[in-house]
Order: C-alpha cells, then structure tokens, then sequence
C-alpha cells in the first residue's frame, strides 16, 4: 500500500509561531528481513528544515520539536557598532568577545556584561614609538572640517562675538607644494609645517608645545584662545563650572580614567616615567582620547565639544597655560573650566 504524505498547520501556543510540518517519504514494501522503515532506527520527521531523530517505538511530543524549531529560527541579533580609543569593534557579550578580541567597557548601551569588542592589540610588540611617517597610525585620513557658522572660518563657531574651534585640532602637513597629508595625532610635529584643523570625529593632537601650537594655528589663519576668551567659550553664556553644568558628571566628558597610561605602559609609577610623556605609545592604549565629539554630552550651549577633558588645551598665555584638564585629571589645576 501506498500511505500519503501530508500537511496540516497548528499554532503553537508556547512560541506563537505557525508550524508547518511535512511527513517523511511514503513507505516502501518491507523487504525480507528488513524492519519497517517508519519504525526503524534511522526514522526521522521531517519538520521544515529540521530534523528530529526518533528512536523505535518513542513518542514525539510537538513541544520537543517546537524547541529544536525555535534554536534553528532564530534572528540574529542587530549589530551595534562601538569605538574604544581608536579602535573599531561592536557591542557584544563577554561571553561571545574571544580569540584575537577584548572587550573594553564603557562603550555600549545597556548592562554592564555588554562590552565593546575590539581587535586585540599589544602595546609593547605593536606600537613603534619611533615609526617612520609610513609606518605612523593616521586614523584622521580623509576628515575635513565643516563650514563655519555665523560668519566663522571653517570648524568654527560664533561665541559672544568671537569664533572657537567647535572640536579639539588635529594637525595636517603643509608640504614643499601646498598640498596637505594627514599628521599622525600621537607624535610631535618637530620643525614640520603643520596646519591646525577642527574635525569631528578625530583623534586630536596630543604631542605639541605651546610655541607649535601657536604656529599651527597662524598657519590656518587663526590664534591660540586668550585665557578670556576660553573660559567664555567653556563655561557658555550661563558661566557654568562644566561645559554642561554646574555638577560635575563623571564620563559625560573624557575625564575618568583611572590610571595614568603611562603608568601602565612602563609597568612602573617611578617618576621617572613623568620625563618620557613624549612616547608615542601613550596615547595609542585603550580608552585614552577618544574621538572628537564622541562624548556628545560633553557639549556647551553654544556647541563646543570636548573643552573638558580628552586632551589639555593650550591658551594664549605667553607663561604657556593649558585648560581643561585630560582623560585622567579635570581637578588639579582647576575644576571643570576653571
């Protein structure tokens, strides 16, 4: 005899999910000394795409097969995509962020087990304190500053009638032709000619003097702020001690690392280490500066990013001042704008 094959729906309950279930193959005639095929050891369901092993003589509870149905359906999940320091990852797990990544957190929304999953590096064997320029990471390649606004140059914002760089600078190489090259933001620029530029999204420049500075920003056509003019620019119209406010938050801005990452980079808190802030490697470590306008809380009510925290600031002051403090301290030599 010849049996059907059928098909026939039933809502599962448990999972709300239609479940369409299509018998196996249509029995063969037994043949001598064989067991019946819809009985034997290797029977199976064909459930969709799933199939579901059944011993002699075993019930099949749906609820079994609904299981195996709902492991094999499900849709993965969004990627969120994360940045820690310079590096480029996705929210993750812990559980699922191994082999060559590690999670770094701080990066991600939602529960403190959901870390930003990034490829692993090794300081000390990968960083080159004394690359070439070949060699030099370049993570501001192909940025370009927006139009300024009210009047502005570009990267520029009107403040109480004077303009300020809306992002901390990076710098570009000004070549023998005129034409402009990224600089790398973790080394110092020495007697290159360098240009001051206002991009978000950038690492910005951690590695120059005052009088460098001072030059790269002549070379764009603009000055280094006045000790007025930042504090202004800082504390907003409301004259608050934060770019926020007047309370401080921890982590609104680049301001809440723990440890100095020199500390960690020479494995010491000798003072010694305190002379050799130079090295390039420094900044390269996890969750030193981070991308301009990256901490979007960290803004005025005029639009400027970052004038607390991530890196120090250099003033006009001819004494040589910087302003609102870096990545690990925003309270020695002041607070907050002050």
């Amino acid at each position: 005899m010849r049996a059907c094959s059928g098909r026939w729906t039933q809502v599962l309950g448990v999972i709300g999910l239609a479940l369409v279930v299509s018998c196996g193959p249509d029995p063969q005639p037994l043949d001598a000394g064989k067991s019946d095929p819809d009985t034997g050891a290797d029977a199976a369901w064909e459930v969709g795409e799933v199939l579901v092993d059944v011993a002699p003589g075993e019930d099949v509870a749906l609820e079994d097969v609904s299981q195996d149905i709902a492991l094999n359906d499900v849709e993965p999940e969004p990627v969120i995509a994360c940045t820690a320091g310079t590096r480029a990852g996705e929210c993750l797990h812990l559980s699922r962020c191994d082999g060559e990544r590690e999670s770094i957190a701080g990066h991600c929304p939602g529960p403190a087990d959901i870390q930003c999953c990034v490829a692993r590096v090794s300081t000390g064997e990968q960083c080159d304190a004394n690359a070439s320029y070949e060699q030099m990471p370049r993570p501001n390649v192909d940025l370009r500053e927006a139009s300024g606004v009210g009047g502005c140059a570009p990267g520029m914002v009107r403040v109480a009638g004077f303009c300020v760089d809306r992002y901390e600078a990076a710098l570009v190489e000004v070549l023998g032709n005129g034409s402009l090259r990224s600089w790398s933001p973790f080394f110092n620029p020495g007697t290159r000619r360098v240009r001051a530029v206002s991009m978000a999204g950038a690492v910005a420049q951690g590695y120059i003097s005052g009088t460098q500075a001072r030059a790269a920003c002549t070379e764009a056509g603009k000055r280094l702020c006045t000790d007025v003019e930042w504090l202004r620019a800082c504390q907003g119209p409301a004259t608050t001690t934060y770019p926020y406010g007047d309370a401080r938050q921890p982590g609104v801005c680049n301001d809440a690392r723990a440890v100095h990452p020199a500390v960690e980079y020479f494995g010491t808190s000798d003072d010694s280490i305190w002379s050799r802030l130079g090295n390039a490697c420094i900044n390269q470590q996890d969750d030193t500066v981070t991308l301009t306008g990256e901490k979007d809380g960290c803004v005025t009510a005029e639009g400027l990013f970052d004038m607390m925290g991530n890196v120090h600031e250099w003033t006009a002051d001819a004494s040589g001042t910087f302003r609102g403090g870096f990545y690990v301290d925003t309270v020695r030599n002041g607070a907050g704008c002050l």
